[in-house]
């Protein structure tokens, strides 16, 4: 019988919090076990493995940054919520690196899945980002690539130490906004 107050929800939370303290390679079962007070195979009444309990943590990392994104470009377009949208990313990265690290490569297996599910959450802020620029359609799905690379490179070098150079951090956060609003066109649509 499982714990009272232990349920998947409870594990996979405990989880994303020990991957962005420890990493995510440091979370192992019987770590994780340790932290919730249970033997690991209690664990398995909840995850039935190591890569579910990754999978699960993608799963509420996506969850998380495409409700902060959302919450984040609420009346805003063009440059206004291009900024939005990179700052919100940024500081989700740097906050929570561990969760971050599982949303990088999955497979969802059908739309329903709910991989798929939350990366339309992420995909779909991004792409409202991209609604306030005179993009060709065409180009759309490259201009997600574009800003979903740019907004993860910068955060996961940051959150890992990478920026060793006396230049302000912020600074050059900001002027790559800059230059992603103006190779976007520049002028938004009022």
């Amino acid at each position: 019988m499982p714990r009272a107050g232990l349920d998947p929800a409870a594990v996979v939370a405990a989880a994303a919090g020990l991957a962005d303290e420890v990493g995510l390679a440091g979370v192992t079962m019987g770590l994780l076990a340790e932290r919730l007070g249970v033997r690991a195979p209690s664990l398995y009444k909840h995850v039935t493995s190591q890569a579910d309990l990754n999978r699960r943590i993608a799963v509420l990392a996506m969850t998380e940054l495409g409700d902060e994104l959302r919450d984040a470009l609420q009346g805003r377009s063009g440059r206004e919520a291009l900024a939005a949208a990179a700052r919100t990313m940024r500081a989700y990265v740097v906050e929570h690196p561990g969760r971050y690290a599982t949303m990088i490569r999955l497979d969802a297996a059908s739309p329903e899945d709910p991989v798929a599910v939350a990366s339309t959450r992420v995909l779909g802020s991004l792409a409202a980002v991209l609604a306030g620029y005179r993009l060709d359609p065409a180009d759309t799905v490259h201009a997600l690539r574009l800003l979903r690379s740019l907004f993860h490179g910068f955060a996961v070098l940051e959150a890992a130490g990478g920026f060793e150079m006396d230049t302000d951090v912020d600074e050059s956060f900001e002027w790559l906004i800059d230059f992603v609003d103006r190779g976007l066109g520049g002028s938004s649509i009022r």
